[in-house]
């Protein structure tokens, strides 16, 4: 259970960790970056890196500047203020700090794939839209964490459980809203407007308005729906409607269309929230350890086993509304625009929530077309 720190901290150990963290966090993104840009497919290996060493590594350095008393030791510099507002200061500090140490991460991979993908994206461009996104991040994670703070210490673990629970059902539901205060969006003109109500007609893709984001710089080309089942909100990137027709837009859109309808999405931020609590109860002492330990790992494993079935279950989804070729040569242009080799595994990754692209591929595309 989270609790304020009722004494503060000196300021001298955690500035100390933050920037040793933030110069070892340098180190490891340069060796990575570099590591990767030799590597084959490396815009794929840029996403693993990012997933399986900078984040992990975030997650770590968070854990050492909260334990040293980051934000509180930042908080203490402060005025006298009523204490709910500072457990939001603390948050955010810590938070913050945090993010101080993704950038350290992040920045020397800029360059890496900037040419990898042969983009023209500049470091400046890259960290200030980096930022923003993790000040953002850092807010509202500090707002949502907060109440959890005021749960007294004797108190049923149940109510732990229906605060985690809550703060899930706001970051599943509440995207449409949150996403534009971390990102630059924009309403499409009238008619692009029109083009993306035919391609989401096209796509049998039901929303109720659209965002564009802005990646001219990064050139990435995506798309995401989010948002509770009557106020559905589709955000596309500027460069996915400049760089794809309407016959292959269609089709990735029905991919969106049919990860709704197979709950994707929701079984992924299940599956986090309900090991979450079990991997918590353990390490905590709630209940009985090796047990609870065991159902964490047990429900991460099934979540993103049934993850990875619904995204097959979606693209089969987007097959009745398209056709097996388009929507085969759909992702295949996906992937040359990203210069993404479409990867194959023979068995699948059981820690992986995602299907490798070319299985994928070759899992739609009618055997006539090899």
């Amino acid at each position: 259970m989270l609790v304020l720190q009722t004494t503060s901290p000196s300021l001298g150990p955690p500035v100390a960790a933050l920037v040793a963290l933030v110069l070892v966090g340098g180190l490891v993104g340069a060796v990575g970056s570099a590591v990767v840009r030799r590597l084959p497919n490396p815009v794929g290996k840029y996403r693993l890196l990012y997933g399986a060493v900078l984040f992990p590594f975030t997650l770590l350095s968070y854990g050492i500047l909260a334990f040293l008393g980051v934000g509180a030791a930042i908080v203490a510099l402060l005025p006298a203020m009523p204490q709910f507002l500072g457990r939001l200061l603390v948050n955010f500090s810590s938070f913050l700090a945090t993010g101080v140490v993704w950038l350290a991460l992040y920045a020397p991979t800029i360059r890496g794939v900037r040419d990898v993908r042969d983009v023209e994206l500049s470091l400046s461009a890259a960290l200030w839209k980096m930022s923003r996104y993790v000040i953002g991040l850092s807010a509202i994670l500090a707002v949502v964490i907060a109440p959890l703070q005021v749960i007294p210490p004797g108190a049923s673990p149940l109510v732990l459980v229906v605060g985690l629970a809550a703060i899930a059902v706001i970051f599943l539901y509440a995207s449409p809203w949150l996403i534009p205060l971390l990102r630059s969006t924009r309403e499409p003109t009238d008619d692009v407007a029109d083009r993306i109500t035919m391609l989401c007609s096209r796509a049998g893709l039901d929303v109720r308005n659209s965002r564009i984001l802005d990646t001219d710089d990064e050139e990435t080309a995506n798309s995401l729906v989010r948002g509770p089942p009557n106020y559905r909100r589709l955000f596309l990137t500027s460069t996915f409607l400049d760089v794809f027709d309407d016959e292959t837009a269609a089709a990735l859109l029905a991919i969106e269309a049919g990860r709704l309808e197979t709950h994707v999405f929701e079984i992924r931020v299940s599956t986090v929230v309900v090991g979450g609590i079990a991997l918590i109860a353990s390490l905590t002492g709630v209940g009985p350890r090796w047990p609870l330990l065991g159902l964490s790992i047990g429900v991460v494993l099934i979540g993103f086993w049934l993850s990875r079935r619904q995204i097959r279950a979606a693209d089969e989804y987007a097959v009745e509304q398209v056709d097996t070729a388009t929507l085969a040569d759909a992702l295949t242009r996906y992937a040359d625009f990203h210069a993404i080799e479409p990867t194959r595994r023979r068995v699948p990754n059981p820690l992986s929530a995602n299907v490798s692209l070319g299985d994928r591929i070759d899992h739609i595309r009618p055997p006539t077309d090899e």
